[in-house]
């Protein structure tokens, strides 16, 4: 059993930057492919990111590719999502998942463990 918890959330304004973090308890993770997912008001959840499970491999959706970055440290066991130039649209819920699988995947039923998420609220 693992326990993820996120962590950086908060208010920003448009074209700012966050960094968000996320730290498993419990066991760890390092055999799994990490990710991050979101929630918009009204909306269903989306994937955001995710890295295989030594870091080397990494998926991004079309809506943050250039702007986020997802890296992992596999000693802390933690997961890291940095965002730049956000913008409105970037605000939601952020959840971090654990995979079942060693690559990287867009997938949610991918997902066994998540965490209680950290709201991105992101001004205009």
């Amino acid at each position: 059993q693992v326990q993820l918890e996120e962590s950086g959330g908060g208010p920003v304004q448009a074209g700012g930057s966050l960094t968000l973090s996320c730290v498993a308890r419990g066991r760890s993770t390092k055999n799994y492919a990490m990710g991050w997912f979101r929630q918009a008001p009204g909306k269903e959840r989306e994937f955001v990111a995710s890295i295989s499970w030594l870091g080397g491999t990494v998926l991004f959706a079309d809506s943050v590719k250039g702007r986020f970055f997802i890296s992992r440290d596999n000693v802390k066991n933690t997961l890291t999502l940095q965002m730049n130039s956000l913008k409105v649209e970037d605000t939601a819920v952020y959840y971090c998942a654990e995979s079942g699988d060693r690559n990287p995947t867009m997938n949610q039923h991918y997902y066994g463990y998540w965490g209680q998420g950290t709201q991105v609220t992101v001004s205009s």
